[in-house]
């Protein structure tokens, strides 16, 4: 692979005979925040799934080149409830220092202090800090999100995105998050891809520096340009 972290060319998937992902090529650079909109039906989270190799009992065909060292952060935490949230955190991990690293895992996710609880004693917010953790402790080239805050609280889910855009700023994964919420997209990422009919519409750098904020000028002309590429010209 060259330089870059992810890259896809001619990628097709089907189901029967229509085409989920019709030919798709593009590449992800190291560190590089993607985020994937569109509608529902529009290939988004089975371009996630294509990358992060759990596609095998779909048809198609092209070429994806991703790292071994990848994680995935679901919408469900997929916490194991027989596991406290340490456990669930190491889960898989066998070296020497994975401990270490979950703890302070824990602690940069705000769940220091936490390692014994049981999964159904979190808050879904917590737990979903508890699988962000996961995802990082294991030290990933590559995070790829599917819609990871969709079930949260508006409020915890500010919070979340604060904290997932914190810590990958630290850690510098290349990162694939898929939302439905064009503001999520704009607040987070270094470059949104618009899907519709399992193609690449659009694919926009976000010139804007950090931490942004909405309703400035910038922001809203962005906003306004992707609802207006998603079919959206006015809000109720």
């Amino acid at each position: 692979m060259n330089n870059a972290t992810v890259k896809v060319e001619n990628l097709s998937r089907r189901f029967g005979t229509r085409a989920v992902l019709d030919r798709l090529t593009f590449e992800i650079q190291p560190g590089e925040f993607v985020a994937l909109i569109g509608k529902s039906g529009s290939g988004k989270s089975t371009l996630l799934r294509a990358l992060a190799r759990l596609d095998s009992d779909v048809a198609g065909d092209g070429h994806i080149e991703v790292p071994a060292s990848l994680s995935v952060l679901f919408q469900d935490s997929r916490l194991l409830p027989w596991h406290n949230v340490l456990s669930n955190v190491t889960l898989g991990l066998h070296d020497a220092d994975a401990l270490n690293r979950a703890r302070q895992a824990l602690t940069s996710v705000g769940l220091g202090g936490r390692e014994d609880a049981w999964p159904n004693s979190l808050s879904g917010g917590e737990q979903q800090r508890a699988a962000l953790a996961r995802s990082l402790v294991r030290r990933p080239r590559l995070l790829l999100a599917d819609e990871p805050f969709g079930a949260l609280d508006a409020l915890t889910r500010l919070r979340m995105q604060s904290l997932l855009l914190n810590l990958v700023q630290i850690h510098r994964p290349a990162v694939v998050l898929v939302t439905h919420d064009v503001e999520e997209a704009l607040l987070l990422a270094d470059r949104v891809l618009l899907m519709d009919d399992g193609h690449i519409t659009l694919d926009r750098q976000i010139a804007i520096t950090h931490p942004r904020r909405k309703n400035r000028q910038a922001f809203d002309d962005l906003r306004d340009e992707l609802l207006a590429a998603l079919g959206v010209t006015e809000l109720a």
